[in-house]
């Protein structure tokens, strides 16, 4: 059966039109159970790897790499082989949920158990609220930028010292709540206001960046462009391949979260046919040309301001025009809330929700997520790299292995094959109970991997810290969502295999027919 035809199947077919009534109210609500319409276009896709790429830290990101020594053509070769790999890896992920019309925590099911589920969506829950309160901090700073510019007589409340509370200013506190309210108010919305939002600021981003590399380099002159910008200590052939492949881990790693979570989009597309398209205009494609108008525009700025920025925010800031700073300012803001929304907010909605699902909706999922964020006071440990490291850091280092646990489960243990009906029962005879609603294999296989990917990341910093050794090996925590993914993945494997939780044989029930991109399962797609 074509893509478009298991589409069409899926949305007439009456057993995927919401909340069935042999589903366990303990394991599904509106939110959670299959889709009845699949909408989504290569352009939603492509539009939402727009806001996401196009964002400051992405910008930051993508300029930081300068910095390693490398040359311009070398930075360019690690950010596109990066991004293929995010691309190959998006794919991936994508497909399950989108033959099956179900998120991440609800596919993860049919790998870890019906409850065995809440630990994958519990783990990625927390990391995307910690992240939701950084990025919204980040966004907010952009909009003092252009307070300060309109009403200068409010830089008083910008100072700490005066004016603050719990490490935040006054102004501080003002365009946090501002965008905290916007970003609820949208997210209350639903997922269509959602895609009408990505669809206009992933857009308006190129737009805003187009224009302003345009001026640069007109005030700087075509012929004052160098395309090598490369602030280290000059890097011979050999020396410069492990840089390029810790360049290449950095950009991986920096997509890692969106990875993860792209299940959660990746259900509302057409078709798989429809999202892998989607990926590619918005990823290899859209990351290619992002690329090159980031060298550009960070090259303009030596000329014109007599210094490396790389930072878009701070290179409106230098323009001292009113228009520059009030258009800059504030379609960086909305880009950062298009980013935010989809990579923080939206998943550890349907995490949350997983958890209780007739207690939490999604909506009550994500404004745990977003008062849970302002309780962390993210702008108190943003900027402490210890911090940084010891939690994000930790946390982040069990996205590989989790990742790595559901592409083995799906693709390699299953065969891509799923029963979407027993992902919603707790009756002891369905086939994803397992032991008790677990499956032991997946729980032993994220300890194991995550304790030693934890391990990549924490160990040699300490030992650096505590002076118990002078050699620095904290480069190898730049490889833990590879080594976890892949501890993750080989782990899960061998314990399937020496003990087989997850079984392919009909059950007494089964009709045979399952979700593997070609059938329909035990009720039509």
């Amino acid at each position: 059966m074509t893509d478009s035809a298991m589409a069409a199947a899926r949305v007439e077919a009456p057993a995927r039109t919401g909340q069935l009534p042999d589903y366990d109210p303990q394991l599904s609500n509106e939110d959670l159970v299959p889709l009845k319409n699949q909408r989504w276009t290569s352009y939603n896709l492509f539009a939402f790897w727009m806001s996401d790429v196009h964002s400051i830290g992405g910008y930051v990101t993508a300029g930081s790499l300068f910095a390693l020594g490398l040359a311009s053509w070398q930075v360019l070769v690690a950010l596109l082989v990066g991004i293929v790999i995010v691309n190959i890896f998006c794919n991936l992920v994508a497909k399950p949920s989108q033959l099956t019309g179900v998120p991440y925590p609800v596919i993860n099911r049919a790998v870890f158990g019906v409850k065995g589920a809440n630990i994958p969506a519990i783990i990625r829950g927390l990391i995307a609220v910690a992240w939701y309160g950084v990025q919204t901090f980040l966004a907010s700073e952009a909009l003092v930028i252009v307070f300060l510019k309109f009403f200068p007589g409010m830089a008083p409340l910008y100072d700490v010292e005066q004016n603050g509370f719990l490490g935040l200013s006054a102004l501080g506190w003002i365009c946090y709540g501002i965008l905290w309210v916007a970003q609820a108010a949208l997210f209350w919305n639903g997922m269509e206001s959602i895609r009408k939002f990505i669809d206009f600021a992933g857009p308006a981003v190129y737009v805003v960046m187009l224009v302003l590399a345009i001026y640069l380099v007109s005030k700087a002159g075509i012929g004052n462009i160098s395309l090598n910008l490369s602030s280290g200590p000059p890097l011979d052939f050999a020396a410069s391949i492990p840089v390029m492949i810790s360049a290449i881990a950095l950009v991986v790693s920096y997509f890692s979260g969106p990875m993860l979570n792209f299940g959660d989009f990746a259900r509302y597309g057409k078709s798989y046919k429809a999202v892998k398209k989607g990926n590619f205009l918005g990823l290899p494609v859209n990351f290619l040309f992002f690329s090159l108008l980031t060298v550009i525009t960070a090259s303009a700025t030596i000329p014109v301001f007599g210094r490396l920025i790389t930072d878009p925010v701070k290179t409106v800031q230098e323009i001292d025009t009113v228009f520059a700073v009030l258009l800059g300012g504030l379609t960086f803001v909305i880009a950062t809330v298009g980013i935010n929304i989809v990579a923080n907010f939206i998943s550890p909605a349907f995490d949350f929700s997983n958890v209780s699902p007739q207690k939490i909706s999604w909506r009550a999922g994500g404004m745990i997520a977003a008062v849970g964020s302002v309780i962390l006071t993210p702008w108190n440990w943003y900027s402490n790299n210890d911090a940084i490291h010891y939690t994000l850091g930790v946390l982040g280092a069990l996205i590989g292995p989790l990742f790595g646990i559901l592409i083995a489960g799906y693709y390699v243990v299953s065969r891509q094959k799923v029963w979407v009906d027993d992902m919603y029962t707790m009756k002891s005879t369905g086939r994803y109970w397992f032991r008790n609603g677990y499956n032991p294999n997946a729980v032993k296989a994220v300890a194991i991997s995550g304790a030693i990917s934890i391990a990549s990341v924490l160990i040699p910093k300490m030992l650096l810290d505590t002076g118990a050794t002078a050699v620095n090996a904290t480069w190898i925590g730049n490889y833990s969502w590879f080594l976890g993914c892949a501890l993750g993945f080989v782990v899960f494997r061998a314990l399937e295999r020496k003990s087989p939780m997850i079984s392919l044989e009909p059950a007494g029930s089964d009709s045979g027919e399952v979700s593997d991109g070609t059938l329909s399962d035990s009720r039509p797609l």
